[in-house]
């Protein structure tokens, strides 16, 4: 790494799927020490107001699936490079975790490349929130030993045999990515093989006072989800796991947005 002393360091770190209070305590402290902060689109804002420092210059830079307008990858890593090289702390805050489905393999070879020191912190990504506050497992003894976490949209390739392999497997599937082309996906899993009746769910914004959840099945699919558009970020769970939802479900928000634990206070009491 840089021997420069002139030269700043780089932090990339996860902000986790939403809930502010889902962040690491090494991320807090980062944040307080940033001279720069270069925050995702889907990061919640409340992270930055609690503990960002009061002089941190905080920059917003979110990327957009479909949306030609949004901040592009070779900008935010020019803006991560410019700062560091005029000797200043930047944090790269991106949502989920820093390194599920994200770019951060272009901010590192930047990184290398012009001798910056880095490190990363590693965040919750959005499948383990989405899996915790919707009571749905994503691996259950007697309903699915594996997950396998893919993307899909327009943008996305798969042979004929990969979607073969992916249908015809037990394992849970985990959709980043896929819910504005949700009827496509159903669509292609049938095709391939999956069972009909295979359950499926839709979380929209997990971990927030906004989460919503849709399940239905394979079969019923475009049905029930043709003309409905879900919000972003939105992830969809596909395999029997989602069958537990009903009895594990745990997780609401009140009217001022705060969480509470029906069911772990109800077994308390009794």
């Amino acid at each position: 790494m840089s021997t420069n002393p002139t030269v700043g360091k780089v932090i990339l770190a996860g902000a986790g799927p939403g809930d502010a209070d889902l962040i690491t305590v090494k991320l807090q402290k980062k944040l307080r020490i940033a001279d720069v902060i270069i925050v995702d689109r889907l990061v919640n804002p409340d992270i930055i107001d609690q503990y960002a420092g009061i002089d941190a210059l905080v920059i917003l830079a979110g990327k957009q699936g479909y949306n030609d307008a949004s901040v592009s990858q070779q900008e935010i890593t020019a803006l991560i490079i410019e700062h560091a090289l005029n000797g200043k702390t930047v944090l790269r805050l991106k949502g989920g975790d820093v390194a599920f489905f994200s770019n951060v393999l272009d901010e590192l070879i930047a990184l290398n490349k012009n001798s910056i020191p880095f490190e990363i912190i590693p965040g919750i990504t959005a499948a383990s929130g989405a899996s915790a506050y919707t009571g749905i497992p994503l691996t259950a003894r007697g309903y699915s030993q594996a997950v396998q976490f893919i993307t899909f949209n327009p943008n996305n390739y798969y042979s004929p045999e990969r979607w073969k392999s992916i249908a015809s497997s037990s394992d849970t599937l985990v959709f980043y990515m896929a819910a504005k082309n949700i009827t496509d996906l159903s669509e292609l899993l049938l095709r391939y093989s999956r069972k009909p009746l295979t359950p499926l769910a839709v979380i929209e914004q997990a971990t927030t006072g906004h989460q919503k959840i849709h399940i239905t099945d394979l079969k019923h699919c475009a049905a029930d989800f043709t003309g409905i558009e879900f919000s972003s970020p939105s992830l969809v769970i596909v395999g029997e796991v989602v069958k537990l939802h009903n009895d594990f479900n745990w997780f609401r928000a009140d009217e001022n947005g705060s969480i509470f634990h029906e069911l772990a206070i109800d077994k308390i009491i009794n």
